[in-house]
């Protein structure tokens, strides 16, 4: 299953601060079942052991920094302490599958819709990128667009800058925190471009020129575990695999 998912997404395509693979447990114990989130916590490790699965598949690394101690202090450390009780992998695919073909941003595309998606700030001499764009069927007003991408998120609320007076019709996308990719985005010709995180300051001077559209981390990135259960059904046919039930989103809105 470990060498599905990396042969999807390469570890070498993930960014040099980053720490995806294997965080926890040994590559040679026989799956009993996967579950697929976003974040890994206490809650999530709990689903993990009450639907039976000894392996837990997440986006975001569980470890990002070494660990000088294990003594419960924090949510990493019982994390880490309740799943080598139990026996249970955790495996992260984080910047390597937001940079892969068909990974994170391609889902993102997929969801809006968007035609002829290809790759923006390509990683060189690889068929990867920390962007897409596409285009999307038919061009909407920025009115419009924003209210598709809170319905197709289902979000409450999305930050925008002044709304474009003009058609959105190309589209560039970067999942979770992806404001250092703005300037490629008006770079590359798009009418929009959609993230998740979105620093204070990157709003201003952009007016009319793109529309910005900034729906959440977790928002942005929640369809990624249907990019997991793909490549492990394919690959793994018989293994049970389950989308978490929990939610893992630490921001709550009032």
């Amino acid at each position: 299953m470990l060498s599905a998912l990396e042969r999807f997404a390469p570890l070498p395509l993930q960014e040099d601060w980053d720490n995806a693979g294997l965080q926890i447990g040994l590559t040679e114990a026989e799956a009993s079942g996967a579950l697929l989130c976003l974040d890994v916590n206490e809650d999530i490790v709990d689903e993990a052991i009450a639907k039976g699965c000894n392996i837990i598949v997440s986006h975001h690394p569980l470890l990002f920094r070494g660990l000088k101690c294990i003594s419960g202090a924090d949510y990493v450390q019982r994390s880490v302490i309740k799943a080598i009780k139990h026996n249970i992998c955790v495996v992260s695919m984080h910047t390597n599958i937001d940079n892969a073909r068909d990974g994170v941003n391609f889902k993102i595309a997929e969801k809006l819709g968007l035609d002829n998606v290809r790759f923006f700030a390509q990683k060189a001499g690889a068929d990867a990128g920390s962007g897409v764009v596409g285009e999307l069927p038919s061009p909407m007003s920025a009115s419009d667009f924003v209210t598709f991408v809170k319905k197709t998120f289902c979000v409450e609320c999305a930050m925008c800058n002044e709304l474009l007076q003009r058609p959105v019709s190309r589209v560039a996308i970067c999942g979770g925190a992806g404001d250092f990719l703005l300037p490629n985005a008006i770079g590359e010709g798009a009418d929009a471009f959609l993230t998740g995180e979105m620093h204070y300051h990157m709003y201003f001077g952009n007016e009319q020129k793109i529309q910005i559209c900034v729906i959440g981390h977790y928002q942005s990135e929640q369809f990624t575990s249907e990019i997991f259960k793909s490549i492990i059904s394919e690959a793994c046919g018989n293994l049970p695999v389950y989308q978490a039930e929990t939610n893992t989103n630490p921001i709550i809105y009032l």
